[in-house]
Parts: structure tokens; C-alpha cells; sequence
């Protein structure tokens, strides 16, 4: 089904509250949908242009946020939990609104497919009502006094400051929000930075945030990182940075801060997710998820099953059914009825994947769809399966981030160990078979190497209750609705002898609601 173009959007900017224009450059926005023009030459379209600001107005965001939070006495960090959680409920209830427009642009700017976009706003918005509710019960937990060891206390989680909010292009919206919400509902300010592509939704959340949060609470801008970042950074004036994307672009940002030990990092980075394909598989659930795994919006997702080790008995059998099952997915625009792999949004992944692929080739590996595999039609690369990978090829070792699947034969499971040991990322594994004891033996030697071990299912990020986190290169920080809420903030109490003076002075404060802090009030 066709759609049109959605209307130019021109983006704006959030700064200290107010939504602005005017005053800085601006770069074009390109859809990632490629269309044949009357000369048979691919060529996107203008979506509209998004804005590119200088590192001085980087800064003045910063600012704002500075000023907003004010050494943790500005209004919303010494808010109440529940007048936080009040307007982050109004923004949640003007965003829903929003959902037509923003899946719409998800589509044509990154070339998520209609279901994708609509699961990915939907579960944004689930996210944001789960984060509150979490919040809620954090409040009431914190509530209560405690006695030991002769102190009366009372323990509630503070806010740490200036949040740096960066998100991923594959899931611009949802995972921004999975730091940002949890940030503010905490009580910190922040400074969005777009992603680098999926920029323009952010026109329709501009102004909810203005609506509903307090001016300098939340800033959202755009520009080249590379040029905007590290002066703000240098300020010192961020005391979190919560990004997501790749460990080399992390470290960059995090050095160029002068006081590393006062910022708190939550990042979420590299992965390169392998499978284990056993004899005793059941390879119709093991064909399904593999797939599914590898390929789901095309594989740009660190999740993503980035290398298949299967056992060489059924190697052969796997590798014919797995490339009839690639080819059988349906390639084309993200808004058509059952599409599943659809166009880049970055016009030069498609070099980058071709090079993995040649080197793959050259090292021994055989491309096993060669009539479409590792081909483009303008930015639609077509899905590349490599069978009999080389452990000294580029492929088996760098994330691809993209559709192509390493398939590698193993004959002894400690093939497979031995790769995840030595592999630089530890973020998740499945393991595809039956026997128990083989399972078992596995599981509890990959249980201290990465994060979550899947067994007969892709990796995935959800449910979000769960935590999201990784090893070595792959995290820091973990990301889930409680798991978040305890990584933007800091554990502060409030502490007095348990005799007659110190419990007077306590029951004095909190009946006379002299503090926000030290306070039995909870949220219902």
C-alpha cells in the first residue's frame, strides 16, 4: 500500500523552555525509502530539514538544565515524587496523541516497517506508565523510617544532576525514553541530543515537554556531535551521560569531561550476540527464531543474532533451510502489507556491509544466496547468508549491524566458549537445543560472560521489567522500569541518634512538613 510524503517539516528546537526556530542552520532530512526516477537512478526525498546548531547554543541547553537543576536546589529536583510523576502523566497523555505523525516519520525516515513503528510507540508509551507506577512504589518503599543499631533513619533515593541523553537511530524514540523518563522522573534535568537519523518526530514531543515540565527541565536540540559535544562536555556541567551507541563514540564523549569521576555513565553499547545450533535442535522453533533474530529491521538492533555457530552434522541441512527462509522474506517499502526487510537508513552501510562480505569470501566463507544476497537496489540492501565463516574474518568478529548472517560450523561446544571468552562484547547468547545436561553445562559457564542466556528463543531487549544490561564492551549501567530508576539516582539518608532528642527533632520535622526529603507522606 502506498502512502504520500508526509508535509515538510522544518525542526525546531527546546531550549529553556521555549520552542525555537530561528537561529540557527539547518540540514535536509532525507528519506531512507529509495524511489527509481524517470532515468531508472534511486533517489530519496526531502522530508524536511532538521536543526544543526552551533556549540553555543549546545551550551546555552546546558545551561538551562544547570540552571533548572541549581546544585539540586531548583524546583524540580526538590519536587515531590508525585508532582514529577503528575507531569510526566500530562506529557504522557498529550504524546499518545501524537502517535499517527510520529510513526508515520519513523517509516520514512529510518525504514522501520509500519508494525515495527507502531510496536515501538506503543511501547514507549507502556514504558513511560510502567516507569511511573515503579516510581510510585520506590516512593512508598521509601516512605517508611528505619531503626538500627540505635539510628532512627530514613533512606530515599536523591537525584545525581544534568543528564546527556543520546539515543540509537534504530530506536530513536523508545530508547531515548528508557533514559530519559527514568532521569527525570528522578528528579534530574536534561539535554536531548537527536539521534542520527529519526530527527523530525521530535517536532510533535516539543511542545508537551514545554506544556507539561518546567522551563530548563528538559532541552532538546540537534546538530553534528562531533562538533557540539565535546564543548559542552568540557564544561563539567553534566553530571550523567546516558547514551546508547557505540563504545568508541562513548569513550570520546565520556574523556572529554574534566572531572571523569563525578560523571555517571549508563551506556548502552556494542553487541554481537551469538547463537548455538545443537544436532538435537528442533529446527522448525531454531529456523523460526534464527531468522526472526538475525533480520528483524534488518538486523539494526544490538539484540540481533549477529553469528550462528551450528554444529557441522547439521550444518548443511541448516544452512539450505535458513537461506530458503531468507529469500522468502518479503523486501520492500516499510509501510507494504507483510514486508520484512526494507531500506537503510544510512546511504553508506551498504559499502560497509559489501566489505565485510568480500572479506568474508576471501578468508574461505561462501556467500550462499549469491543470486540477491549483499545486492542493492538503492538503499534496499538485500539480506546476505555466508556459510563456513572464518574465525579470522572481519564478519566474525565486528558487529555488522546490518542484514548479513555469519554462519560458522563448530564440532566441540568449547569452539563456541572459547568465542564468547575472547569476544570483546557480553551483552546476550541463545542456545538452541534439548539435552539437558549439554544446556546446563552451558548455561552456568556463559552465565559469568554475559547478561542473559536465551534458550530456544532469539536475544531481545523485554520484557522491560527485565534488566537490559551487558559485559565488557557491551554496557554499563543497567537499563529496565526499576533497574533505571535506581541508575539515575543516588542512595541519601537522613540519620539521628535513637534517644530522646533525636527522635523529637525528627517527629518535629515530619509533622510539621517542614521537608520534602524526610517525610513519611508516600504516593497511593
Amino acid at each position: 500500500m502506498a502512502i504520500s510524503k508526509p508535509a515538510n517539516i522544518e525542526g525546531r528546537i527546546l531550549v529553556n523552555g521555549d520552542v525555537r526556530s530561528g537561529d540557527f542552520a539547518r540540514r535536509p532530512v532525507l528519506s531512507a525509502p529509495t524511489f527509481v526516477s524517470n532515468r531508472g537512478v534511486p533517489r530519496a526525498e526531502v522530508l524536511g530539514s532538521t536543526p544543526d546548531v552551533s556549540p553555543a547554543i549546545m551550551v546555552e541547553a546546558l545551561q538551562a538544565a544547570a540552571a533548572a537543576w541549581d546544585r539540586g536546589t531548583g524546583g524540580w529536583p526538590k519536587a515531590h515524587m508525585g508532582q514529577r510523576i503528575a507531569a510526566l502523566q500530562g506529557f504522557c497523555h498529550d504524546m499518545a496523541k501524537t502517535r499517527n505523525a510520529i510513526v508515520e516519520l519513523l517509516m520514512w525516515e529510518i525504514g522501520k516497517t509500519r508494525a515495527d513503528s507502531e510496536s515501538e510507540f506503543d511501547r514507549t508509551l507502556t514504558y513511560i506508565n510502567d516507569t511511573l507506577e515503579a516510581a510510585k512504589q520506590l516512593d512508598r518503599d521509601n516512605a517508611r523510617l528505619q531503626f538500627n543499631g540505635g539510628i532512627i533513619a530514613q533512606i530515599r533515593r536523591a537525584p545525581l544532576g544534568v543528564t546527556l541523553c543520546m539515543g540509537p537511530f534504530n530506536y530513536p524514540l523508545n530508547e531515548t525514553f528508557t533514559t530519559l523518563i527514568p532521569a527525570l522522573v528522578m528528579g534530574n534535568t536534561a539535554v536531548v541530543k537527536m539521534a542520527r537519523f529519526g530527527q523530525l518526530f521530535w517536532e510533535h514531543l516539543l511542545e508537551p515537554f514545554a506544556k507539561n515540565l518546567p522551563a530548563g527541565v528538559v532541552n532538546i536540540v540537534n546538530g553534528d556531535g562531533k562538533t557540539i559535544i565535546g564543548e559542552a562536555m568540557k564544561t563539567g556541567l553534566f553530571d550523567i551521560l546516558a547514551f546508547i551507541g557505540s563504545s568508541r563514540v562513548g569513550d570520546i564523549i565520556r574523556s572529554q569531561h574534566p572531572r571523569l569521576h563525578r560523571l555517571r555513565c549508563i551506556l548502552g553499547l556494542d553487541a554481537k550476540n551469538p547463537a548455538i545450533v545443537f544436532p538435537d535442535a528442533d529446527l522448525n522453533v531454531t529456523m523460526a527464531e534464527t531468522v526472526k533474530g538475525s533480520l528483524t529491521f534488518n538486523g539494526q538492533r544490538c539484540t540481533a543474532l549477529k553469528i550462528l555457530f551450528v554444529h557441522r552434522s547439521i550444518e548443511k541441512e541448516f544452512t539450505r533451510r535458513f537461506v530458503e527462509a531468507v529469500e522468502a522474506l518479503k523486501r520492500g517499502f516499510p509501510w507494504d502489507e507483510g514486508v520484512h526487510i526494507t531500506h537503510l537508513p544510512d546511504p553508506g552501510k551498504g559499502d560497509y556491509l559489501r566489505s565485510l562480505i568480500d572479506d568474508a569470501v576471501a578468508k574461505g566463507a561462501t556467500l550462499a544466496n549469491p543470486e540477491r544476497g549483499g545486492k542493492s537496489e538503492g538503499q534496499l540492501f538485500h539480506p546476505a547468508v555466508l556459510s563456513h565463516v572464518s574465525m579470522n574474518s572481519r564478519l566474525a568478529v565486528e558487529e555488522q549491524f546490518g542484514p548479513v548472517v555469519p554462519i560458522v560450523p563448530f564440532d566441540d561446544v568449547q569452539e563456541f566458549e572459547d568465542y564468547v571468552v575472547s569476544s570483546n562484547f557480553g551483552q546476550q547468547a541463545s542456545l538452541f537445543g534439548k539435552d539437558p545436561a549439554t544446556l546446563g553445562k552451558l548455561i552456568d559457564k556463559l552465565a559469568n560472560q554475559i547478561c542473559r542466556v536465551n534458550l530456544n528463543t532469539q536475544c531481545q531487549r523485554g520484557p522491560d521489567v527485565y534488566p537490559f544490561t551487558g559485559r565488557k564492551d557491551s554496557a554499563e549501567g543497567t537499563l529496565s522500569v526499576g533497574d533505571a530508576l535506581r541508575a539515575f539516582s543516588i542512595r541519601s539518608m537522613v540519620a539521628a541518634k535513637q534517644d530522646p532528642m533525636g527522635k523529637t527533632v525528627v517527629k518535629s520535622v515530619l509533622d510539621s512538613n517542614a521537608s520534602e526529603f524526610l517525610s513519611t507522606d508516600f504516593l497511593i
